[in-house]
């Protein structure tokens, strides 16, 4: 595609310059509009940062900047030597046999579901569908008991009554929440009213009902760098400003930023930073409380992980050294028992509860009460505690494995991350082009640099291990090893 014809899509004229925008975000959303309207075809290769610039008389680090949010957002990708390419497909929105037929004309969808829509296609993993190998976050599922969960399934559809089939109060189970805050206590030294807990779907749930909370146009929120796309892209669809925060061997740096009054929210995962693994000691825990009291704003601290990475020796929870009621706990047995359960929990400041409620009660209602009183005899029967120990027993060993097959290809800079690990390819390949390659053949690695707010270059991967079998696992490594072979030495 001529470069000239670009200029012209993404020309800034007298009106856009006098608004108060910032020139590189009217470039940015020009650019991004174009590429989903199609304007911008997919795989077309676009003028470096200096020509651009030059075309578009605006500085060079105007241009990186736009480069850098097009690629966080996926939708140009950097390829070495190659430059700048389109690596969004604009599906054409044909219209069907009958809409063409007549003339009936519908309502706009809202600017919140388009926002919500376009972030959709910046999550890392909607290509999974059934493969487990090597998907990060999921538990040995194989080692479920499932005939013991059938057994209590049983029991409380041949007790159920009548009273059991109504609607059930949002917050949850009050059996359950007493259950999982005396859970909390054992585990995590954390002391909390029952009433605080409440039962939702999972964290990006808890997220969801958290942001829409709390979160106004351009509240800022201070996501760690990198991060859970997911949780990035909930805190854009509801148009925060996102502040990245870089992390070093103690966690989140948050000394290096400068007091924000808008900043409302810090998401952390401390317990196993996500992807990295850093564990976040217990000086930088402190740190970051007292940074949250001066700049009045609230932390989010997801534990999604903690029963497999912080078990043996566990660092005090954020919540248990918080001293004011500025953290929001989650956690989740999704990750824990099975992702099919889709339930979760959050211990909230006593001031929110009642806002979080409301807006639950208005949305989504409640987790089914059959789950949540399954999950609770679950647990009560000290089935949970067995289960814990034996799928960390299983994990470990599948991470041992998968290491051994896999040696001749990756470096492993972190070996204590949970249920997933950074592999480091020892080539020179692409971390987006390694995934694209495994992906044609049915084995799944997430590439690192989908992580970075900044969209940040790495030949870094993010596998899961714990879910795979024995049999599955060198199969699985066999193409890992076959395709990304290590650079041979001159």
């Amino acid at each position: 595609m001529p470069y000239n014809i670009i200029y012209r899509l993404i020309l800034i004229d007298k009106k856009e310059k006098s608004t108060k925008k910032p020139i590189y975000k009217i470039i940015f959303e020009k650019i991004k509009t174009a590429i989903i309207d199609g304007k911008i075809p997919y795989n077309t290769k676009l003028p470096s940062t200096r020509v651009l610039a030059n075309g578009l008389n605006v500085s060079r680090s105007t241009i990186v900047k736009v480069y850098d949010l097009l690629t966080f957002e996926r939708f140009i990708i950097a390829k070495k030597g190659a430059g700048f390419k389109v690596s969004y497909k604009h599906i054409e929105n044909n219209k069907s046999s009958f809409q063409k037929k007549t003339k009936y004309k519908y309502p706009k969808i809202s600017k919140r579901a388009k926002l919500f829509q376009n972030h959709s296609y910046l999550t890392t993993d909607n290509f999974t569908k059934n493969n487990v190998a090597f998907r990060p976050g999921l538990p040995p599922l194989d080692v479920f008991p499932i005939n013991k969960w059938k057994k209590l399934s049983n029991i409380y559809w041949r007790d159920a009554t009548p009273t059991n089939l109504s609607y059930a109060p949002s917050e949850g189970l009050d059996s359950l929440r007493v259950n999982i805050a005396n859970y909390l206590k054992v585990y995590r030294n954390i002391n909390c009213d029952y009433s605080q807990v409440i039962i939702t779907s999972g964290s990006l749930h808890s997220l969801y009902l958290i942001g829409n909370t709390l979160i106004n146009k351009s509240d800022s929120v201070i996501l760690e760098n990198p991060t859970f796309p997911r949780a990035c892209n909930l805190f854009k669809s509801l148009k925060a400003d996102i502040i990245p925060c870089n992390l070093d061997n103690d966690g989140i740096k948050i000394n290096s930023l400068i007091t924000n009054t808008k900043t409302k929210l810090i998401y952390t995962t401390p317990s196993n930073q996500y992807p990295l693994g850093i564990k976040m000691s217990k000086n930088r825990r402190l740190e970051l409380l007292k940074w949250a009291s001066k700049s009045n704003c609230l932390i989010i601290e997801d534990d999604y992980d903690h029963e497999f990475s912080n078990w043996e020796k566990p660092i005090p929870s954020i919540f248990s050294l918080d001293k004011e009621e500025r953290v929001i706990y989650l956690g989740t047995f999704n990750k824990l028992l099975h992702p099919s359960l889709r339930i979760g929990y959050m211990i909230a400041p006593k001031y929110l509860i009642n806002p979080i409620k409301a807006l639950y009660e208005q949305s989504s209602r409640f987790v089914p009460v059959s789950n949540q009183t399954i999950l609770n005899s679950f647990i009560a029967g000290g089935e949970l505690n067995k289960h814990i120990r034996n799928v960390i027993k299983i994990a470990n060993e599948r991470k041992k494995i998968f290491m051994h097959y896999t040696k001749d290809v990756f470096d492993f800079s972190n070996k204590k991350s949970g249920l997933h690990i950074i592999a480091n390819l020892k080539n020179n390949i692409n971390d987006v082009n390694a995934h694209e390659k495994l992906l044609k053949n049915n084995v799944i690695a997430y590439p690192l640099s989908n992580y970075y707010i900044n969209g940040k270059n790495s030949n870094g991967l993010v596998l899961g291990y714990s879910s795979v079998n024995n049999k599955v696992m060198k199969e699985k490594t066999d193409i890992i090893n076959l395709l990304l072979p290590p650079q041979k030495m001159m």
